[in-house]
């Protein structure tokens, strides 16, 4: 999570608000401003990846593909070992050294 308009992320398409951070930037920019708060769902069925912002589809790989792993080969996660090779694993609620809030996490399996 990070303020597109004030952080100097915000000027990469692949670190902006609604992107699969540093591998896919988001098709739209649908975040809402700073101090207001934003939904987002993140779906994983096999290894169909989506993530979706305030209602909108803004991101959709297929973990594994060839588009997948040429993104992810560019990126910072080029070298960590095991990313997104787990079928199971933690959440890691990240932000960027600015206070950031969260509500209403839910985590479900989908069958």
């Amino acid at each position: 999570m990070l303020d597109d308009e004030k952080h100097g992320h915000g000027n990469n398409p692949l670190t902006l608000a609604g992107s699969m951070y540093a591998v896919s930037a988001p098709s739209k920019k649908v975040v809402k401003p700073a101090n207001e708060w934003n939904h987002t769902k993140i779906v994983l069925k096999g290894n169909h990846l989506e993530h979706w912002l305030n209602g909108e589809k803004v991101c959709e790989a297929e973990i594994g593909s060839e588009d997948w792993n040429a993104r992810v080969g560019k990126s910072k996660w080029a070298k960590v070992a095991g990313y997104a090779k787990e079928p199971k694993g933690k959440i890691d609620l990240q932000d960027h050294g600015n206070k950031v809030e969260f509500k209403n996490i839910k985590i479900l399996i989908l069958k």
